[in-house]
C-alpha cells in the first residue's frame, strides 16, 4: 500500500512538471549586479519651432546612458545628452519685413529618465540567441540651458504718421536686446523606439529615434512657448558580464521522474511476488509453521524540489512530506537524514550554504508538524552542489534518507 502511495506521489509530480512546461517560462535577473549596461551614441537633433524651418535647426548630438534590465522585458536607464540647439528667428519683430531672421544658438545639456520595454521579448518570449530586438522607452526629461528669459526694450523717437510734426517713442529693434541671461531647467517628456542588433551577450549595436517636448530652449528669442525635438542616434551598448537571466520556476526532469516511477513499480511487483511465494510456502508446510518475513525498503518520496532562491515547500512537496511522515512514524526505531542542497551554478557559496540549511529546516519542521519524532531526524545542509543528478537545477532539493 505504501509503495502505491509512492508511485501516486511521483506521478503527481510528473504531471505538475508537464503542465508547467506548457506555460511560457519567466526569467529574472538573479543578482542586482546582473544585466547592468552602458551605452554611447552619436547622431543629430532637429527642432520643431514656429519661427524656424526644421532643416535649418539640425545640430550634432551625443548621449551617454547607464541602465539595468530587471528581467528580459522591463528595464530602466538614465541618459545624459546634448551639444547645441540652433534656430533662425526674427522674434519679436516677426511682422517687420525690414528685420532679417538671425541664427541663434544655445549650448545645453539634457537628462532623460527612461522606463524601457523590450517589445521582442514581451511578444515573442525570451530568446538569449535573438539577433534583433525592438525596445520602447518613455519618461521625463530636463534640458539645462543658459539663455534669455525677457527682453530689454530700446526706444527711438519717430514722427507720428499724421504728419503733424509730433514725435513719439517706438521700439527700436536695433537697440532692443534679450535680458536676464540665466540658467534655466526646462522640464519636458520624451518617447521613442530603439533597434538593437546583438553581436553577442555583451555587445550590441543600437539605432534609436526619440521625440521630445520641452519649454522653448531659446527663451526670449522664440515666439513659441514649447519646442519639439527629434533625436536620431546610432551607437553601441555593453552589458557587464553579459546578459544573465534565470528561470523563475524550478524545473523537474520528466525523464528522471519516469525512471523513478518505473523503479518503484518494479520493486512493488517483486514484493508482491515474494509475498505470494511466502503465502504458498506457509500453506504447504503443515507440521512446522515458519513465519517468512521479507523486509521491503520503501524509499518514499525522498526528493522535495524547490524554486530558485526559495526555501518554501510547494503543494507537491507537501504531498511528499505527508507520505514520508507516515513511513517514518510507522518505523520509529529508524533514523533519517534531512539533507538540504542548493545549485552551485547560481549564487555565492555562503548564500548557497544558508539556503541549503533553510530548505532542510523547512522539511524538518514540516515532518515534525506531521507528528514525526525529532529524535528520528538529523538536519544537515550541504550548500551548493554541482550535477548531483546530471542537471544543475535538480540540485535545488532536500533529500530524506
Amino acid at each position: 500500500m505504501k509503495s502505491k502511495l509512492v508511485i501516486l506521489s511521483l506521478m503527481l509530480a510528473g504531471a505538475a512538471a508537464t503542465a508547467s512546461a506548457q506555460n511560457k517560462e519567466k526569467f529574472v535577473s538573479e543578482s542586482w549586479k546582473d544585466n547592468i549596461f552602458v551605452s554611447v551614441g552619436v547622431g543629430m537633433q532637429g527642432t520643431f519651432n514656429p519661427d524656424t524651418d526644421f532643416g535649418k535647426s539640425v545640430t550634432p548630438l551625443i548621449n551617454l546612458s547607464v541602465g539595468k534590465f530587471f528581467n528580459p522585458v522591463w528595464g530602466v536607464r538614465g541618459q545624459i545628452y546634448g551639444w547645441q540647439a540652433k534656430q533662425e528667428t526674427a522674434y519679436p519683430f516677426l511682422n517687420d519685413p525690414s528685420y532679417t531672421k538671425r541664427e541663434r544658438k544655445e549650448n545645453y545639456i539634457g537628462l532623460n529618465a527612461d522606463a524601457m520595454i523590450n517589445l521582442s521579448n514581451l511578444i515573442c518570449g525570451y530568446n538569449p540567441d535573438r539577433l534583433f530586438e525592438l525596445n520602447f522607452f518613455v519618461g521625463p526629461s530636463v534640458n539645462i540651458v543658459k539663455n534669455f528669459g525677457t527682453w530689454q526694450l530700446g526706444y527711438k523717437m519717430e514722427e507720428t504718421p499724421d504728419g503733424s510734426g509730433n514725435f513719439e517713442n517706438v521700439i527700436d529693434e536695433k537697440t532692443t536686446t534679450p535680458a536676464n541671461h540665466d540658467l534655466r531647467w526646462l522640464v519636458g517628456a520624451s518617447v521613442g523606439l530603439g533597434a538593437k542588433f546583438n553581436i553577442n551577450s555583451s555587445w550590441a549595436i543600437d539605432v534609436e529615434a526619440r521625440g521630445q517636448v520641452t519649454p522653448a530652449i531659446l527663451g526670449a528669442y522664440s515666439s513659441g512657448s514649447t519646442d519639439g525635438y527629434l533625436h536620431l542616434t546610432a551607437g553601441v551598448t555593453y552589458t557587464f558580464g553579459g546578459k544573465k537571466f534565470v528561470s523563475c520556476g524550478s524545473k523537474l526532469d520528466e525523464e528522471a521522474i519516469n525512471n523513478e516511477i518505473n523503479k518503484y513499480r518494479s520493486e512493488l511487483a517483486q514484493a508482491q511476488s515474494d509475498l505470494a511465494n511466502a503465502k504458498n510456502a506457509l500453506a504447504n508446510v503443515k507440521p512446522e509453521v515458519k513465519e517468512v518475513t521479507k523486509e521491503v525498503q520503501v524509499a518514499g518520496p525522498r526528493a522535495i524540489f524547490f524554486k530558485i532562491g526559495s526555501a518554501r515547500i510547494d503543494d507537491y512537496g507537501k504531498v511528499n512530506i505527508e507520505l514520508a511522515a507516515k513511513i517514518l512514524k510507522a518505523n520509529p526505531d529508524k533514523k533519517y537524514k534531512v539533507a538540504g542542497y542548493a545549485d552551485k551554478a547560481t549564487g555565492s557559496a555562503s548564500w548557497n550554504q544558508k539556503l541549503s540549511e533553510k530548505r532542510a529546516q523547512a522539511v524538518y519542521d514540516a515532518l515534525v508538524a506531521q507528528g514525526v519524532n525529532k529524535d528520528q531526524l538529523e538536519l544537515v545542509g550541504f550548500g551548493g552542489t554541482e550535477n548531483m543528478f546530471g542537471k544543475n537545477y535538480l540540485n535545488r532539493v532536500v533529500i530524506l534518507e
